[in-house]
Protein backbone atom coordinates (compact mmCIF):
# COMPACT_ATOMS: atom_id res chain seq x y z
CA UNK A 1 0.00 0.00 0.00
CA UNK A 2 0.99 3.39 -1.16
CA UNK A 3 2.54 5.73 1.72
CA UNK A 4 1.23 8.92 2.57
CA UNK A 5 3.87 10.98 2.55
CA UNK A 6 2.75 14.12 0.98
CA UNK A 7 0.24 16.91 2.68
CA UNK A 8 -1.60 19.77 0.94
CA UNK A 9 -2.57 23.26 3.23
CA UNK A 10 -4.22 25.57 1.13
CA UNK A 11 -3.43 28.88 2.80
CA UNK A 12 -4.29 31.19 -0.41
CA UNK A 13 -7.75 32.80 1.19
CA UNK A 14 -8.29 36.50 2.05
CA UNK A 15 -9.41 36.05 5.28
CA UNK A 16 -12.22 38.75 4.91
CA UNK A 17 -14.16 37.45 8.16
CA UNK A 18 -10.94 39.22 10.03
CA UNK A 19 -10.15 42.75 8.15
CA UNK A 20 -9.00 44.55 8.66
CA UNK A 21 -6.02 42.44 10.55
CA UNK A 22 -5.94 40.34 7.88
CA UNK A 23 -5.44 43.19 5.15
CA UNK A 24 -1.79 42.63 5.23
CA UNK A 25 -1.64 39.31 7.26
CA UNK A 26 -2.51 35.97 6.37
CA UNK A 27 -5.24 34.63 8.35
CA UNK A 28 -2.78 31.43 8.98
CA UNK A 29 -0.77 33.57 10.98
CA UNK A 30 -2.97 34.38 13.01
CA UNK A 31 -1.48 33.63 16.38
CA UNK A 32 -2.60 31.60 19.21
CA UNK A 33 -0.59 32.56 22.21
CA UNK A 34 3.12 31.76 20.54
CA UNK A 35 2.54 30.10 17.44
CA UNK A 36 0.69 30.91 14.65
CA UNK A 37 -2.55 28.69 13.61
CA UNK A 38 -0.91 27.10 10.43
CA UNK A 39 1.88 25.81 12.39
CA UNK A 40 -0.10 23.45 14.75
CA UNK A 41 -1.14 22.10 11.67
CA UNK A 42 1.97 21.46 10.02
CA UNK A 43 3.28 19.67 13.14
CA UNK A 44 -0.18 17.69 13.34
CA UNK A 45 1.14 16.37 9.79
CA UNK A 46 4.35 15.80 10.78
CA UNK A 47 3.87 13.75 14.15
CA UNK A 48 1.61 11.70 11.52
CA UNK A 49 4.72 10.82 9.46
CA UNK A 50 4.25 13.52 6.62
CA UNK A 51 7.51 14.32 5.46
CA UNK A 52 6.36 17.12 2.10
CA UNK A 53 4.24 19.97 3.02
CA UNK A 54 2.38 21.52 0.33
CA UNK A 55 1.22 24.97 0.96
CA UNK A 56 -0.52 26.75 -1.73
CA UNK A 57 -0.47 30.44 -1.23
CA UNK A 58 -1.93 33.37 -3.10
CA UNK A 59 -1.01 37.42 -2.90
CA UNK A 60 -0.02 38.60 0.67
CA UNK A 61 0.86 35.01 1.90
CA UNK A 62 4.83 35.47 2.04
CA UNK A 63 4.62 35.57 5.74
CA UNK A 64 4.10 31.87 5.55
CA UNK A 65 7.18 31.10 3.80
CA UNK A 66 9.04 33.36 5.93
CA UNK A 67 7.68 31.75 9.01
CA UNK A 68 8.89 28.03 8.03
CA UNK A 69 12.55 29.09 6.50
CA UNK A 70 15.48 29.41 8.13
CA UNK A 71 15.72 32.17 10.31
CA UNK A 72 17.62 35.20 9.41
CA UNK A 73 21.10 36.41 10.51
CA UNK A 74 20.03 39.30 12.27
CA UNK A 75 17.57 37.57 14.59
CA UNK A 76 19.92 34.95 15.30
CA UNK A 77 23.01 37.33 15.75
CA UNK A 78 20.31 39.04 18.21
CA UNK A 79 19.81 35.76 20.19
CA UNK A 80 22.77 34.25 20.50
CA UNK A 81 23.60 37.52 22.04
CA UNK A 82 21.36 37.54 24.50
CA UNK A 83 21.74 33.73 25.40
CA UNK A 84 18.39 32.90 24.00
CA UNK A 85 19.22 29.36 23.21
CA UNK A 86 15.96 27.64 24.19
CA UNK A 87 14.56 30.51 21.58
CA UNK A 88 17.42 29.17 19.32
CA UNK A 89 16.14 25.67 19.33
CA UNK A 90 12.86 26.42 18.55
CA UNK A 91 12.83 28.80 15.65
CA UNK A 92 15.38 26.26 14.14
CA UNK A 93 13.51 23.26 14.95
CA UNK A 94 10.75 24.94 12.23
CA UNK A 95 12.21 24.84 9.17
CA UNK A 96 13.40 21.49 9.65
CA UNK A 97 10.47 20.16 10.71
CA UNK A 98 9.37 18.70 6.97
CA UNK A 99 10.17 19.53 3.42
CA UNK A 100 8.19 22.94 2.76
CA UNK A 101 6.50 23.40 -1.38
CA UNK A 102 4.99 26.54 -1.97
CA UNK A 103 2.32 26.90 -4.96
CA UNK A 104 0.31 29.67 -6.12
CA UNK A 105 -3.19 28.97 -6.18
CA UNK A 106 -4.31 29.52 -9.68
CA UNK A 107 -7.82 29.33 -11.29
CA UNK A 108 -11.11 29.81 -10.10
CA UNK A 109 -12.27 30.26 -6.02
CA UNK A 110 -13.38 27.66 -3.56
CA UNK A 111 -11.36 25.38 -1.61
CA UNK A 112 -11.27 22.42 -4.50
CA UNK A 113 -9.16 25.38 -7.16
CA UNK A 114 -6.08 25.11 -4.27
CA UNK A 115 -5.91 21.07 -4.10
CA UNK A 116 -5.94 21.07 -7.82
CA UNK A 117 -3.44 23.43 -7.92
CA UNK A 118 -0.97 21.29 -5.97
CA UNK A 119 -1.47 18.21 -8.74
CA UNK A 120 2.05 18.96 -10.17
CA UNK A 121 4.00 18.31 -6.69
CA UNK A 122 1.31 15.07 -5.96
CA UNK A 123 1.72 13.88 -9.16
CA UNK A 124 0.23 10.39 -8.85
CA UNK A 125 0.19 10.18 -5.31
CA UNK A 126 -1.98 9.31 -2.55
CA UNK A 127 -2.44 12.93 -0.66
CA UNK A 128 -3.47 14.53 2.51
CA UNK A 129 -5.38 17.74 2.91
CA UNK A 130 -5.68 19.63 5.93
CA UNK A 131 -6.98 23.54 5.74
CA UNK A 132 -4.38 26.28 7.39
CA UNK A 133 -6.65 27.74 9.79
CA UNK A 134 -8.40 24.98 11.80
CA UNK A 135 -6.91 21.65 13.69
CA UNK A 136 -7.59 19.05 15.87
CA UNK A 137 -6.05 18.25 19.06
CA UNK A 138 -6.22 14.44 19.46
CA UNK A 139 -4.10 11.80 20.75
CA UNK A 140 -3.27 10.02 18.74
CA UNK A 141 -3.18 13.00 16.02
CA UNK A 142 -6.28 13.27 13.81
CA UNK A 143 -4.14 12.46 10.65
CA UNK A 144 -2.54 9.50 12.18
CA UNK A 145 -5.90 7.83 12.62
CA UNK A 146 -6.73 8.50 9.44
CA UNK A 147 -3.84 6.79 8.00
CA UNK A 148 -4.82 3.88 10.13
CA UNK A 149 -7.80 3.82 8.44
CA UNK A 150 -6.39 4.19 5.04
CA UNK A 151 -3.98 1.13 5.76
CA UNK A 152 -6.81 -1.07 6.69
CA UNK A 153 -9.70 -0.13 4.41
CA UNK A 154 -7.82 1.67 1.49
CA UNK A 155 -9.98 3.89 -0.16
CA UNK A 156 -10.16 7.68 0.85
CA UNK A 157 -10.74 8.89 4.28
CA UNK A 158 -12.29 11.79 5.97
CA UNK A 159 -12.21 12.99 9.14
CA UNK A 160 -15.46 13.18 11.11
CA UNK A 161 -17.10 15.24 14.29
CA UNK A 162 -20.35 14.55 15.92
CA UNK A 163 -22.25 17.67 15.89
CA UNK A 164 -23.78 18.10 19.01
CA UNK A 165 -25.84 21.16 18.27
CA UNK A 166 -28.83 20.21 16.09
CA UNK A 167 -28.65 24.06 14.52
CA UNK A 168 -25.11 23.85 13.71
CA UNK A 169 -25.40 20.88 11.28
CA UNK A 170 -26.00 23.64 8.52
CA UNK A 171 -22.44 24.79 8.79
CA UNK A 172 -20.70 21.53 7.69
CA UNK A 173 -20.71 18.99 5.08
CA UNK A 174 -23.22 15.99 6.77
CA UNK A 175 -22.24 12.44 5.64
CA UNK A 176 -25.02 10.09 5.21
CA UNK A 177 -23.12 6.64 6.18
CA UNK A 178 -23.02 3.32 7.03
CA UNK A 179 -20.97 1.52 10.16
CA UNK A 180 -17.88 -0.60 9.26
CA UNK A 181 -16.38 -0.99 12.72
CA UNK A 182 -15.94 1.11 15.84
CA UNK A 183 -15.23 4.70 14.95
CA UNK A 184 -14.87 4.01 10.92
CA UNK A 185 -18.16 4.64 8.57
CA UNK A 186 -18.47 4.20 4.55
CA UNK A 187 -19.47 7.60 3.31
CA UNK A 188 -22.74 7.10 0.27
CA UNK A 189 -22.74 10.69 0.31
CA UNK A 190 -22.50 14.15 1.53
CA UNK A 191 -24.96 16.90 1.92
CA UNK A 192 -23.24 19.82 2.26
CA UNK A 193 -25.13 22.36 4.32
CA UNK A 194 -28.50 21.12 5.36
CA UNK A 195 -31.37 22.02 6.74
CA UNK A 196 -30.96 20.53 10.31
CA UNK A 197 -34.53 18.87 10.36
CA UNK A 198 -32.96 16.84 6.65
CA UNK A 199 -29.47 16.18 7.67
CA UNK A 200 -28.23 12.56 7.17
CA UNK A 201 -26.70 12.20 10.64
CA UNK A 202 -24.97 14.33 13.04
CA UNK A 203 -21.57 13.21 11.63
CA UNK A 204 -19.61 16.24 9.76
CA UNK A 205 -17.17 14.96 7.05
CA UNK A 206 -14.45 17.92 7.11
CA UNK A 207 -11.17 19.00 8.20
CA UNK A 208 -8.83 16.63 6.61
CA UNK A 209 -9.09 14.28 3.90
CA UNK A 210 -6.67 11.50 2.36
CA UNK A 211 -7.51 11.60 -1.59
CA UNK A 212 -6.29 9.49 -4.55
CA UNK A 213 -4.86 11.16 -7.38
CA UNK A 214 -8.39 10.76 -9.55
CA UNK A 215 -9.85 13.66 -7.44
CA UNK A 216 -7.16 15.97 -10.01
CA UNK A 217 -9.37 15.52 -12.85
CA UNK A 218 -13.22 15.38 -11.36
CA UNK A 219 -12.27 19.10 -9.91
CA UNK A 220 -11.24 19.73 -13.77
CA UNK A 221 -14.08 18.80 -14.95
CA UNK A 222 -16.16 20.27 -12.46
CA UNK A 223 -18.75 23.16 -13.53
CA UNK A 224 -18.25 26.16 -11.36
CA UNK A 225 -21.06 26.67 -8.95
CA UNK A 226 -22.19 30.08 -7.14
CA UNK A 227 -19.75 32.69 -7.10
CA UNK A 228 -17.72 30.73 -10.11
CA UNK A 229 -16.22 28.41 -7.25
CA UNK A 230 -15.26 24.67 -7.54
CA UNK A 231 -15.84 22.69 -4.12
CA UNK A 232 -13.63 19.90 -2.64
CA UNK A 233 -16.85 18.03 -1.09
CA UNK A 234 -18.98 17.81 -4.68
CA UNK A 235 -15.71 16.43 -5.84
CA UNK A 236 -15.67 13.78 -3.42
CA UNK A 237 -19.31 12.72 -4.29
CA UNK A 238 -18.21 12.78 -7.79
CA UNK A 239 -15.81 10.11 -6.52
CA UNK A 240 -18.08 8.02 -4.56
CA UNK A 241 -20.18 8.05 -7.64
CA UNK A 242 -17.41 6.02 -9.51
CA UNK A 243 -17.75 3.35 -6.95
CA UNK A 244 -14.65 4.22 -5.20
CA UNK A 245 -14.76 3.66 -1.90
CA UNK A 246 -14.69 6.67 0.82
CA UNK A 247 -14.71 6.46 4.55
CA UNK A 248 -15.40 8.58 7.13
CA UNK A 249 -12.93 8.35 10.67
CA UNK A 250 -14.69 9.78 13.39
CA UNK A 251 -11.99 11.25 15.53
CA UNK A 252 -11.30 10.06 19.16
CA UNK A 253 -10.56 11.83 22.39
CA UNK A 254 -10.09 14.96 19.92
CA UNK A 255 -11.00 18.49 20.05
CA UNK A 256 -11.71 20.45 17.23
CA UNK A 257 -10.80 24.06 17.02
CA UNK A 258 -11.68 26.34 13.74
CA UNK A 259 -10.11 29.63 13.98
CA UNK A 260 -10.82 30.94 10.41
CA UNK A 261 -14.20 32.23 12.59
CA UNK A 262 -13.65 35.21 15.29
CA UNK A 263 -15.78 33.57 18.66
CA UNK A 264 -13.93 30.47 17.62
CA UNK A 265 -10.48 32.01 17.22
CA UNK A 266 -10.91 33.63 20.33
CA UNK A 267 -12.06 30.59 22.53
CA UNK A 268 -9.08 28.84 20.70
CA UNK A 269 -6.48 31.07 22.42
CA UNK A 270 -8.35 31.05 25.86
CA UNK A 271 -8.35 27.65 25.90
CA UNK A 272 -4.83 26.94 24.62
CA UNK A 273 -3.47 29.89 26.49
CA UNK A 274 -4.94 27.93 29.59
CA UNK A 275 -2.32 24.69 28.61
CA UNK A 276 0.28 27.16 27.77
CA UNK A 277 3.03 26.07 30.54
CA UNK A 278 4.50 29.58 30.59
CA UNK A 279 1.42 31.46 31.39
CA UNK A 280 -1.49 29.37 32.46
CA UNK A 281 -1.10 30.17 36.28
CA UNK A 282 -1.41 33.48 35.91
CA UNK A 283 -4.03 34.11 32.88
CA UNK A 284 -6.60 31.50 34.87
CA UNK A 285 -5.94 34.01 37.71
CA UNK A 286 -6.67 37.17 35.34
CA UNK A 287 -9.62 35.27 34.53
CA UNK A 288 -11.10 34.63 37.46
CA UNK A 289 -10.22 38.28 38.57
CA UNK A 290 -12.49 39.70 35.63
CA UNK A 291 -15.55 41.44 36.89
CA UNK A 292 -18.06 40.48 33.95
CA UNK A 293 -21.03 41.79 35.86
Amino acid sequence: MQKIRKAVIPAAGFGTRFLPQTKAMPKEMLPIVDKPVIQYVVEEAVAAGIEDIVIVTGALKRAIEDHFDVPNAELLKNLEAGGKTDLLEKIHAISELANFVYIRQKGLYGNGTPVLSAEPVIENEMFAVMWGDEFIYSNPPRLSQMIRVYEKFGGAVISAVRIQNKEDLKRYGIADVEPVEGNVYKIKNIVEKPHPDKAPSNLAAHGAYILPPEIFNILRQQQPGTGGEIYLPEAISELIKTGYPVYACEIENGRYYDTGDKLEYMKTVVELALQHPDINGNFQKFLKGLNLD
